[in-house]
Parts: structure tokens; sequence; C-alpha cells
């Protein structure tokens, strides 16, 4: 793990390299991070209502039986 001196230098490095566009790559990684939770909570709920209905169809048939 780099020490305090080493995050300095990459800090600085980066900031050369990314300065200007600073704010452009901070809204596009917040987008990311937003679309990609975004999705996660979708897919989740869509993994929830999929059980829901399985456990649904198992109480049907366990009821015809």
């Amino acid at each position: 793990m780099p020490g305090p001196f080493e995050w300095t230098i990459i800090l600085g490095i980066g900031l050369l390299i990314f300065g200007r566009r600073l704010p452009e790559v901070g809204k596009s990684l917040g987008k990311s991070i937003f679309e990609f939770k975004k999705g996660l909570s979708e897919g989740k709920r869509e993994y929830e209502d999929a059980k829901e209905e399985l456990r649904q169809v198992e109480e049907d048939l366990q009821d015809n039986e």
C-alpha cells in the first residue's frame, strides 16, 4: 500500500492529466455510479417479483393437490 508521499505524487500526476477535465470526469463518474445503482435496484426488484411469482405458483400447485 502506498504511503502518504506516494499518494501525493499519484494525486499530483492525476491533477496534471485530468486538471482541466476534472469537473467533467467527476460528473461522468457520478452519472455512472447513479446508473449502476439504478440498474442494481431494478435487477433486485425483478428478482423479488420473480421469486414472489414462483411462490404463488408453488402455493397454487399445493392447493390443487
